[in-house]
């Protein structure tokens, strides 16, 4: 797990200069530089806004004496699409707002529910509860 985001850490910020670089060229600097303000400052919005909508939703679950699971989820997806959409770029742009939509954030829950399954199953994450 750790190779892999120690590659991360090292690929993405290379891919992300190489588009950005790319774009530069085709449509010009400020129009680049415009485009990565503007998702940034849209990415914050819709965070916040699908943040506490979540929020608000795991509070009347819990009223309800229901376990907010999916609602945590959630959660997890909007608050890491909205880092990633703090960090300039468009791939990161990209995974950002695919995991702040609702629609497309289903794909990410599924991906994390997986990596949580797999992470009990092998040992690396140990769920205590109180008795």
């Amino acid at each position: 797990m750790f190779k892999v985001l120690f590659l991360l850490i090292i690929i993405v910020p290379a891919l992300e200069i190489a588009v950005m670089l790319l774009f530069g060229q085709l449509i010009g600097l400020w129009p680049t530089i415009t485009i990565i303000l503007l998702t940034g400052i849209l990415g914050a919005w819709l965070a916040k806004k699908e943040g506490l909508q979540a929020i608000r939703l795991a509070q009347l679950q819990a009223t309800k004496g229901e376990i907010p699971s999916g609602v945590l989820l959630d959660g997890i997806c909007i608050l890491v699409g909205g880092v990633v959409l703090l960090t300039p770029g468009f791939i990161t742009d990209a995974i950002g707002f695919f995991l702040l939509f609702p629609k497309t954030r289903a794909i990410g829950k599924a991906f994390l529910l997986k990596l949580f399954e797999r992470l009990v199953r092998n040992g690396n994450f140990i769920i205590m509860s109180r008795r």
